[in-house]
């Protein structure tokens, strides 16, 4: 059974927003304050779930960080925000009127749709830039593996939502946490991406960055602002 303390948040009722904002869009000079400020945070101390998910990706897909590493780490993204929608929509069925509970859920189930859209956004981009590069996905390891490592991280946190919703976004912030560093770190160490372009017509519905750095450096900006939502959650006295 789903638990419906997970929504028991007081809300003041008024329109429903259907599509909540993404994350704010940055100018370079604010790019490089975001990467700046990530790098010199620590990591977080991550549970056991988020080591040996990323002790996977890194055996299968290398341990330095790459393009193609990334679209699978955007592959696994969703995943969190895909079964907390799921969560959502099972216990909004069990509503009977509309009040401050079911406002609570309506927004839960938005929220989570505008968290995926961004990371299908991130998956794009990635698609995007390794077709730049001319990269070779072989079917089995970028295409069919992520998606198998999918299944199980679904399971682990949907069942985790339920059990105790803070395990579940513990485990999101943390991962996401990684992918911040990931990102941020990339570019710094790649500094030709600076002067290096990308189909800006193709992508246009995410922004306009001067490069691809920029671009990767907005990226990474966005897995801070879902690390800092999951980490939010965690302070309403329902999320145990």
């Amino acid at each position: 059974m789903i638990p419906m303390a997970i929504f028991d948040i007081p809300v003041t009722l008024g329109p429903v927003q259907s599509r909540p904002p993404g994350p704010p869009k940055l100018q370079p000079p604010e790019l490089r304050t975001a990467q700046q400020e990530t790098l010199a945070q620590p990591r977080f101390r991550y549970d056991p779930a988020t080591r040996l998910l990323v002790a996977v990706v890194n055996l299968v897909y290398g341990r330095p960080a790459s393009i193609a590493k990334f679209k699978v780490l955007e592959i696994l993204a969703p995943v969190p925000y895909q079964a907390w929608e799921r969560v959502a929509y099972h216990a909004f069925t069990r509503l009977h009127r509309y009040n401050a509970v079911a406002r609570r859920v309506l927004d839960a189930i938005a929220e989570a749709r505008a968290q995926q859209d961004n990371e299908a956004w991130h998956l794009l981009i990635m698609e995007s830039l390794l077709a730049a590069g001319g990269f070779k996905q072989g079917l089995i390891r970028y295409r069919l593996l992520p998606r198998l490592m999918a299944g199980p991280y679904r399971l682990l946190c949907w069942t985790l939502l339920v059990v105790r919703p803070a395990w579940s976004y513990r485990l999101n912030a943390s991962f996401e946490d990684h992918a911040e560093h990931e990102y941020m770190s990339f570019v710094a160490a790649h500094r030709e991406l600076e002067s290096r372009s990308y189909d800006r017509q193709a992508l246009a519905g995410y922004g306009q960055y001067r490069s691809v750095a920029d671009l990767l450096r907005q990226v990474g900006h966005d897995e801070r602002i879902h690390k800092l939502e999951s980490v939010d959650a965690l302070r309403h006295p329902e999320i145990g």
